[in-house]
């Protein structure tokens, strides 16, 4: 597989280092994403983590930071599992389920881990297996794809 876009017959989109997405297999119109070019898979904030019969695992999501408005909880196949190393060196076991992310008007089907991301800026990584479908990232832009809706972002301000 190519790492160049425009080969996927796509025309690539320019995004910028963070945009707004939506997950809607989890029902969540709206989170802030951070495009990491550095990260092979794509990383989501889950919590209550819960390994079910028939290799499915229940998981609960907050998306707003600083908050637990909005929560979503959701069951699905467990796709793979997979050591991790996070930017700071730790290495943990996560689970990986396939989601489709919407970006910029464009759905992909995103490999996702499952972590707790309490700590971090941004609720969700959106790797470059993702990426490498259809994107471009500007490290000088932002939000290129608009920002999520005024009543949305007053709903949940000083907490997204």
């Amino acid at each position: 597989m190519s790492d160049d876009p425009s080969r996927s017959g796509r025309t690539p989109l320019i995004a910028g280092w963070r945009e707004w997405a939506a997950l809607p297999q989890i029902d969540i119109g709206w989170i802030k994403v951070k495009l990491d070019t550095g990260a092979r898979s794509s990383a989501l904030h889950a919590f209550d983590l819960e390994e079910l019969p028939g290799d499915r695992v229940r998981f609960s999501v907050h998306p707003w930071q600083d908050t637990d408005a909005d929560q979503a909880t959701l069951e699905c196949d467990i796709h793979d599992r997979r050591v991790v190393r996070s930017s700071s060196g730790h290495t943990e076991e996560r689970f990986v389920v396939q989601t489709e992310i919407v970006l910029l008007g464009r759905t992909v089907l995103a490999e996702t881990t499952l972590s707790n991301r309490d700590q971090m800026g941004f609720r969700m990584l959106v790797g470059r297996e993702a990426l490498r479908q259809g994107f471009l990232v500007d490290p000088a832009r932002s939000f290129v794809g608009g920002r999520a809706p005024r009543d949305v972002r007053r709903r949940n301000r000083g907490r997204a």
